[in-house]
C-alpha cells in the first residue's frame, strides 16, 4: 500500500485560510501513522508564499501536489451561486490516472474522524463511490423526484471516496461533463454525480459528512427517518462538520466555535495572510473557553429555539 493516502482539495486564493484549517483538522483527528499527499485543484497558480506555506506546514505528514486547472470546463454551465473548482472533482478519474481511490474534501470542513482509517476499510467494491446521504427534507422531495433521484438516497458530493478506477472503465467523466451542460440543477456537479452514480454508492456514516441539517434539533425528525438515535448522538459528538450555508470566517453559524478553536491553533505565518473579521474572530475566542463558551452557546441556542418556534 502506498504510505501516502491521496486527498482531494479545490480552492482559489481567498479560501487558503479554511482550505488549510480543513487539512489541519485532518492530521489532528488521524492516527499520527498515516501520511497524506494532497491534490490541489486551482483555477489559477496558487502565489508562491502560499505554496511555501503549504509545503511547510506539516512535511513529515503531508505533502502537496498543485494542478491548475483553468479553463478545463470552458463551454460546461456552472451555476454563478457557485465556484468552477467546485465541478473540478468530475475530471478527476481521467486528470489522476495514477490513482485508483482518492478523498475528495471541500474546504467548508472541519474533520473530525480518522481519515486513514477510513480510507483503510471501506470497500468500494465496484461502486462509484462512497458518500454520505442526507436526509431529505420536505422541501426538497420534489426537485428531487424531478432529477429522478430517490429521496433519502441523495448524497452530497462535499465529501467523496471515489473509485477512480472503476470510473475510468465505464467512461463516467464524459458522461458527468455532458450531465453538467444543462442550466436547469440546482446543484449541478452534485446533481450530475447523483443521478449517473445511482446504485453505485456505497453509504458512509453520517459523521463522515454531517451537513447544517444534522446539527440543528428541528430537523431532527427528517434525520431519523434516514438514520438512528445513535447516529444522531455520533453526529454531535465527533461528526465532521461541513459548513453547509453561512460560513463561520463570515457569520455566526452551526458550530461556529469549532471551525475557529482549529483556526487559532494554526501558524501565525498562516493566519497572517488573510485579514479575519475581528468581532468573529474575539467572538470565536469567547466561545473557545470553557465558562463564557458555555454561556455563549446557551445563549445561541436560546436564541435559534425562539426563532424557530416563532418563525415570521
Amino acid at each position: 500500500m502506498d504510505p501516502y493516502v491521496p486527498i482531494v482539495v479545490a480552492f482559489t486564493e481567498n479560501y487558503f485560510v479554511p482550505a488549510i484549517t480543513c487539512l489541519s483538522s485532518i492530521l489532528k483527528n488521524s492516527d499520527s501513522k498515516y501520511k497524506f499527499e494532497v491534490i490541489c485543484l486551482l483555477t489559477k497558480d496558487l502565489p508562491t508564499n502560499l505554496q511555501e506555506l503549504l509545503n511547510t506546514f506539516s512535511p513529515d505528514r503531508m505533502k502537496f501536489k498543485f494542478l491548475n486547472l483553468d479553463g478545463a470546463l470552458e463551454g460546461v454551465y456552472v451555476d454563478e451561486r457557485y465556484t468552477i473548482a467546485a465541478s473540478f472533482r468530475l475530471l478527476l478519474p481521467d486528470l489522476l490516472k495514477e490513482y485508483d481511490k482518492i478523498i475528495y474534501t471541500d474546504c467548508d470542513v472541519i474533520i473530525q474522524n480518522d481519515l486513514g482509517k477510513l480510507f483503510e476499510t471501506v470497500e468500494l467494491k465496484d461502486n462509484y463511490l462512497a458518500a454520505v446521504y442526507e436526509a431529505a427534507l420536505d422541501s426538497q422531495i420534489s426537485y428531487l423526484n424531478e432529477i429522478g433521484c430517490k429521496p433519502g438516497y441523495y448524497f452530497n458530493s462535499g465529501f467523496l471516496i471515489m473509485n477512480l478506477q472503476q470510473m475510468r472503465e465505464d467512461n463516467l467523466t464524459q458522461k458527468l461533463i455532458d450531465g453538467l451542460k444543462v442550466p436547469y440543477l440546482q446543484f449541478p456537479d452534485q446533481d450530475v454525480l447523483n443521478i449517473h452514480t445511482q446504485g453505485r454508492v456505497s453509504p458512509l456514516k453520517p459523521i463522515y459528512n454531517s451537513i447544517r441539517t444534522f446539527f440543528l434539533p428541528q430537523f431532527k425528525p427528517e434525520f431519523l427517518k434516514r438514520y438512528s438515535e445513535k447516529d444522531w448522538e455520533e453526529v454531535h459528538d465527533h461528526g465532521t462538520i461541513h459548513y453547509t450555508g453561512g460560513k463561520p470566517w463570515n457569520e455566526i453559524t452551526v458550530k461556529f466555535e469549532v471551525w475557529w478553536k482549529y483556526y487559532f491553533q494554526l501558524p501565525a505565518e498562516i493566519k497572517e495572510t488573510w485579514n479575519e473579521k475581528a468581532k468573529l474572530s474575539w467572538l470565536g475566542k469567547m466561545m473557545n473557553f470553557p465558562v463564557l463558551g458555555k454561556l455563549s452557546l446557551g445563549a445561541i441556542h436560546m436564541y435559534r429555539k425562539m426563532k424557530y418556534a416563532n418563525p415570521k
